[in-house]
């Protein structure tokens, strides 16, 4: 026959086993808050590197302090942004306005046409605070003429904006030639009358699928490293780029979830390179 337990022993076990999960969860979470504020405190600050070479230049501020620039799209959605929040932490943004012709299935970041649902919103909110906006368009042509419509969808939805620079995303493999259709998409918001067009594409990507920068006016590269939320290191190339995507875990005070962040090439002087990109000698909201 078993011995009985006394209902108070039972009682004593279960909850030292209750307090223990309680402590455990406990460091747990210390643990997370505790690496979200070391990852906040490396985002990197950068100044600009240009030298005072003569009166007019004097009379410029020296005390040019490069934030962070994001890149965001509809999958970060407007409602839990705090926009006035977030532009005091950023010196740019860059907004998705397309997603894709690939795209057959309405979602919550993008219809079934590919335009990008919050665009417009993101747009809106971050002008209305002196933040300079850039836009994307994630390419997925499966042809020449399919590139062209891209470029056209794109120009057509975020012309309105005056965004400071067109940006060209390219991550797939869509078609045998695809310096082709790249160049296609080029050309075609050139002839639209984008002034300013940039590609952004991995170094290795490129590499693989002979697709070169030639005609673009700028290099956007991703490199992340162990993609741990802040600037580890710089990428190891000999492209000429003009801004590096370093992390798609950066945490911001204005928005609770994870954003792309970029800053300017190291090898690039910084003041020069972000009027280059973002139509302003100026990093600072107002």
């Amino acid at each position: 026959m078993r011995k009985r337990i006394k209902p108070v022993v039972v009682l004593v076990f279960f909850s030292l086993i209750s307090l223990l999960f309680i402590i455990a969860n406990i460091y747990n979470h210390s643990v997370t808050s505790s690496q979200l504020v070391s990852a906040k405190k490396e985002i990197p600050v950068a100044t600009s590197t240009s030298t005072k070479t003569d009166e007019s230049s004097s009379t410029e501020s020296t005390d040019f302090v490069l934030k962070p620039i994001i890149d965001l799209s509809g999958w970060q959605l407007p409602q839990d942004i705090d926009y006035d929040t977030l532009s005091q932490n950023i010196s740019g943004a860059i907004v998705r306005v397309f997603g894709g012709s690939g795209i057959s299935f309405d979602s919550t970041a993008a219809d079934n046409k590919g335009i990008d649902k919050s665009f417009k919103t993101h747009i809106k909110e971050f002008q209305k605070r002196n933040i300079p906006v850039a836009v994307y368009a994630y390419s997925q042509g499966a042809s020449i003429e399919e590139m062209k419509e891209e470029a056209r969808v794109f120009y057509k939805n975020a012309s309105p904006y005056n965004p400071t620079y067109y940006w060209v995303d390219v991550e797939e493999k869509t078609m045998d030639d695809m310096d082709a259709g790249v160049q296609a998409f080029l050309k075609e918001l050139k002839r639209l009358g984008a002034k300013h067009v940039g590609l952004y594409i991995g170094t290795y990507f490129m590499t693989e699928h002979g697709i070169t920068t030639k005609n673009f006016d700028a290099v956007w590269i991703p490199t992340y490293g162990s993609d741990s939320g802040y600037f580890e290191s710089v990428p190891e190339t000999d492209l000429d780029y003009d801004l590096h995507q370093y992390t798609s875990q950066g945490y911001l005070n204005g928005f609770d979830n994870v954003l792309d962040l970029n800053q300017i090439s190291v090898n690039k002087d910084t003041k020069k390179t972000f009027k280059k990109l973002f139509g302003t000698t100026s990093s600072k909201s107002k």
